[in-house]
């Protein structure tokens, strides 16, 4: 999956990136926010994001010299969102590798549409280096290199994340995935941290409460009905980690949106 950070200085557009948008369904997951450019570029030297969805003015830093800081060096593919007033200021990202450039309030089809043309840009990237890869490999066979040269993904952060996109809404642990693949929790914990910059808890509340926002949304369902529908057994914690990741409560998500 696609790391994606947000760097947003106000927080409901920051948070409904967040949890608003369908990201499992463009391969992504979000594995951080920031408040600012300068804050921005701490979390994309700790996390190493894929993509990077940075907003222009900001305090302390904003986002243009946030990417002329980071984007070269660290490799990731960035996403502008903008007021309209602000093109000519965005166009000038374009020189610095910006994929796409959205303006406020965010549609979130163009969000989609810009990230897959981020994913079929990172797909032929890949595609050349296993071509590269395999040439090397070859070459190993006939004794013209001494090493080879490989990436593989973690299986287990992989069967970790297929578990709770599955599973998600039932009584879920890590002990079940532990004893399945006969790995420590602590073990299985780190390597999904290293991954995605959540625990294995934080990962699973936070895909739940997505799903929580997807179903208040159409509007059929109570709100201690969807708490039982995305896994939570607890109403009163429902609503604590919606409140903790949202930050209001259900009711109020309901009258706003």
């Amino acid at each position: 999956m696609h790391k994606v950070l947000i760097v947003e200085d106000e927080d409901i557009m920051r948070k409904g990136l967040m949890f608003m948008p369908k990201w499992q369904e463009v391969n992504c997951i979000v594995v951080g926010e920031a408040c600012n450019g300068l804050d921005g570029l701490e979390k994309i030297q700790k996390l190493q994001p894929d993509i990077v969805i940075v907003d222009i003015n900001m305090p302390v830093m904003d986002g243009l010299e946030m990417l002329e800081k980071s984007i070269r060096e660290y490799g990731y593919d960035a996403i502008i969102v903008s007021g309209y007033g602000e093109f000519d200021y965005a166009r000038r990202g374009i020189s610095l590798g910006v994929t796409e450039y959205l303006l406020k309030p965010i549609n979130y089809t163009k969000l989609y549409e810009a990230i897959r043309k981020i994913e079929a840009k990172r797909n032929v990237k890949e595609s050349m280096k296993n071509t590269i890869r395999q040439i090397d490999v070859e070459k190993k066979k006939l004794g013209l290199l001494e090493h080879e040269d490989t990436k593989t993904g973690n299986r287990y952060v992989d069967l970790m994340l297929q578990a709770i996109h599955e599973k998600y809404a039932t009584r879920l642990a890590l002990t079940d995935i532990s004893e399945e693949c006969q790995m420590s929790c602590t073990y299985l914990n780190v390597k999904f941290k290293n991954e995605t910059g959540y625990t294995f808890n934080d990962y699973l509340n936070r895909y739940r409460i997505q799903k929580a926002v997807d179903l208040l949304r159409e509007n059929k369902y109570k709100i201690y009905e969807i708490a039982e529908m995305v896994g939570f057994s607890d109403y009163k914690y429902f609503i604590k980690v919606f409140k903790k990741y949202i930050g209001h409560s259900p009711a109020r998500f309901l009258s706003e949106n």
